[in-house]
């Protein structure tokens, strides 16, 4: 559940919406109705910053084959939403401050983790069969813990463009969903609770043939390929001392996790060489390859003491090289490459008016 871990986090740290870098600079070459400010150390790395959407909360856009349009998931009430849906967009040519973008999910329960297959249809984690209504969210705890739901009523369904229901691909009890889908267009790896704890595991396009990629103790997720399909990126919680252990697997028994401690892991897509990536402390998450295949760009607050913001930063894949991607100064996330490399597409507090809506931004990628 990427996107509910990022719902959360707004909620908890977005205190002050408003952007703390107030020196900024006019990019030029666009319209009145896209030009956007950015920090002057983003110009090293972005350009022609666009935004997509203007209101509620909207993450997790991922690019189809072709690079013409995005799936994305949002919960603007504007358009009807009562919790998270599924919805697509040709990010060059559709105005989604004048219309509503096409539904693809039911309209029923939470969804989740959508991404394209290469046929255009789409696969994403929804609720609907387990309640019609939106799952509840937690209830605030007494022991001040900061955690997040394992819904075990996610399950992962395809979907075609017209927002027809084609298939469901998960069958087991308990959570399954994160899923994502290899640049090769033969696998999809996913998160899912079906031996105890949550693992990856990946499986063919169809829901054959799956195996199971990890099994250290911990919370595995958000994991996505590489461009040549051969490794896996993702997100990892490793409880290590008793204490940690146990507060773990407490909350996994009540159907909870507390994702404020996380570091990048990376390993060939069977799991073999798995090894862990960063060691910056607090939460690194939403990482994703960059086209080279040799770095990877993630959403970080490890620079921070309070718990935000979020910024981009780039890592090589030997573990050297951390650079600075952003610097808005409230929240960036869920950042995506296009498959020709040219544009990346990400989630930002920037420019919300001082609300909390978060929205998706595209830009041209100018770094190396």
């Amino acid at each position: 559940m990427r996107s509910l871990f990022f719902l959360l986090l707004i909620a908890a740290f977005a205190c002050n919406t408003k952007s703390e870098n107030k020196e900024t600079e006019l990019i030029e070459g666009n319209s009145a109705s896209d030009s956007l400010l950015l920090h002057p150390e983003e110009m090293k790395y972005l350009r022609n910053i666009k935004q997509l959407t203007f209101g509620g909360n909207n993450a997790e856009a991922y690019w189809s084959f072709d690079d013409s349009m995005l799936v994305f998931q949002s919960d603007y009430a504007g358009w009807g939403n009562d919790c998270d849906q599924i919805f697509y967009l040709n990010w060059r040519e559709d105005d989604l401050q004048k219309n509503q973008p096409k539904l693809l999910s039911t309209g029923l329960g939470r969804t989740t983790c959508s991404y394209f297959l290469p046929d255009n249809t789409i696969v994403y984690a929804s609720t609907h069969i387990g309640d019609d209504n939106c799952p509840p969210p937690p209830a605030e705890r007494t022991d001040g813990k900061y955690v997040w739901p394992i819904y075990d009523s996610f399950d992962i369904f395809t979907a075609d463009l017209e927002g027809n229901q084609l298939k469901q691909l998960t069958f087991e009890p308990g959570y399954d969903a994160e899923a994502t889908v290899s640049p090769k267009g033969d696998r999809m790896v996913f998160t899912s609770m079906r031996t105890g704890d949550l693992e990856l595991f990946t499986m063919n396009l169809d829901g054959s043939d799956v195996r199971q990629v990890t099994s250290d103790l911990g919370y595995d997720g958000g994991a996505f390929f590489s461009p040549d399909g051969s490794k896996l990126i993702w997100r990892a919680s490793r409880p290590q001392t008793d204490e940690e252990i146990k507060e773990y697997q407490d909350l996994l028994a009540e159907g909870l996790v507390m994702p404020t401690s996380m570091e990048l892991y990376v390993a060939n897509a069977d799991g073999t060489d798995a090894r862990k990536l960063t060691d910056l402390g607090q939460a690194n998450w939403a990482p994703f390859f960059h086209p080279s295949g040799e770095k990877i760009i993630f959403a970080s607050n490890h620079q921070t003491e309070r718990g935000f913001p979020f910024n981009l930063f780039m890592i090589n894949l030997d573990g050297t090289g951390l650079t600075k991607i952003t610097n808005d100064g409230t929240f960036d996330a869920f950042p995506v490459f296009s498959n020709d490399g040219k544009h990346l597409v990400f989630a930002s507090n920037r420019n919300n008016g001082g609300t909390r809506d978060t929205n998706l931004f595209v830009a041209e990628w100018i770094g190396n």
